[in-house]
């Protein structure tokens, strides 16, 4: 570690004294989720759209800083799941996700005005994103899900199950294959999942808690939300005994995008007059 740390330290000097460049542009695609409803990281349904602004500023053709903000839907349900045991509890959720994040952007050649035109790349960072999930009631209303405690989340009865926060840290990490259009526009298909810091995504984690605990504290509306197997016609099941799984706590929820991005390639703040003369005549034509 402290080896890798020296180069690092060594090979800065080195980055910022290379060709320095920014990029500014716009990102579309779609957007999923992997968590309690949803086990395919890939699954056959339940894309949304995405859309996003991001800006980048690279300290060599190798190394860059990239920051966003992001858009987009998220969905899932059990009743299109194939597990018998989600299906039987007919839960679903849905929730729109505001995120920003900085990361890391590592190309792996040393793509340039002057030097490569295609190269895949990857990058890590920090996410912070806000989500609400919902469902629809029996009645088909849209309701949001943590008012209704669900899991007895902030109820003196359950002092371990803490209320989730509606905005939340994530982790992205990803990749693509960017392309050097001419010497303006840069392309790049990307994929970045990101591993959020809730279980709670899908409002979702561990076990059912007592019918009338739940029924006396919060409504009858929480207990039918809570649980939804009795809610699929054929069906009669009763709502679980007290403990009985709902969610695996194990893990948190994950979401991510597929998307594409187009970004206008920017020389350096100090002489932006001269490279746009000089680059970019398209901007005045």
């Amino acid at each position: 570690m402290k080896r890798i740390i020296l180069a690092i330290a060594l090979a800065l000097p080195l980055c910022l004294q290379a060709q320095q460049h920014h990029e500014l542009g716009i990102s579309l695609g779609v957007a999923n989720y992997y968590g309690d409803l949803q086990s395919n990281l890939f699954p056959t349904y339940g894309y949304k759209p995405m859309a996003g602004i991001v800006y980048k500023y690279f300290m060599s053709p190798h190394v860059g800083i990239r920051m966003g903000i992001s858009y987009a839907s998220i969905t899932a349900a059990d009743s299109l799941s194939d597990i018998p045991a989600n299906k039987a509890r007919n839960l679903s959720f849905a929730t729109n996700i505001i995120e920003g994040h900085i990361a890391l952007e590592l190309n792996l050649l040393p793509i340039d005005i002057d030097r490569m035109k295609v190269t895949p790349y990857v990058f890590g960072g920090l996410a912070v994103f806000y989500f609400n999930p919902y469902a629809m009631d029996p009645a088909g209303d849209k309701v949001f899900l943590k008012p209704l405690s669900t899991e007895g989340q902030g109820l003196a009865a359950y002092p371990d199950r803490k209320q989730y926060n509606n905005v939340q840290l994530a982790f992205p990490i990803g990749g693509g294959l960017k392309f050097f259009i001419g010497k303006t526009f840069i392309i790049t298909p990307e994929i970045g999942f990101r591993y959020t810091n809730t279980d709670y995504l899908d409002d979702v984690s561990k076990s059912y808690v007592n019918l009338d605990t739940l029924m006396a504290h919060k409504s009858k509306l929480a207990t039918q939300m809570s649980f939804r197997g009795d809610q699929r016609p054929g069906f009669d099941k009763v709502y679980p005994d007290y403990k009985f799984q709902r969610g695996d706590s194990k893990t948190n929820d994950w979401y991510w995008f597929g998307n594409i991005t187009i970004t206008v390639y920017l020389k350096a703040f100090g002489n932006m007059k001269d490279y746009i003369l000089g680059r970019c005549p398209v901007f005045y034509k």
